[in-house]
């Protein structure tokens, strides 16, 4: 598969549901999905945990990769949304929007930051 240095989520989309189709088989099913999407949420977590954290790494952590762990992380997504019909472009301008309109003073006014 050719390297795109610049992909839209439509495109990602597109390109996970071409991939599952040609070898793949099938989709898992959500459930299934939704639960490996935890999996792989746990492995991003136990890098960083031993990268930025104060964990130290063991010898079955030193193979791990953190772009490979948050790719799996998106993969995962990915094939969730195309399960379950969600674009996530329009999803995430949508998101975009309510956290500016909740959130556009929050920060700023925070203390803490």
């Amino acid at each position: 598969m050719e390297n795109d240095n610049q992909l839209t989520l439509l495109e990602a989309q597109n390109k996970v549901d071409e991939w599952i189709k040609t070898y793949g088989v099938r989709y898992f099913s959500e459930l299934t999905n939704m639960t490996i999407l935890t999996e792989e949420v746990g492995e991003l977590a136990r890098i960083m945990a031993r990268t930025y954290g104060d964990q130290s790494f063991k010898n079955s952590d030193l193979k791990t990769n953190l772009a490979d762990e948050m790719a799996d992380v998106l993969w995962v997504l990915l094939c969730l949304a195309n399960q379950t019909g969600v674009n996530l472009t329009e999803a995430f301008y949508n998101n975009i929007k309510k956290k500016t309109t909740r959130d556009k003073d929050r920060h700023k006014n925070n203390e803490k930051l």
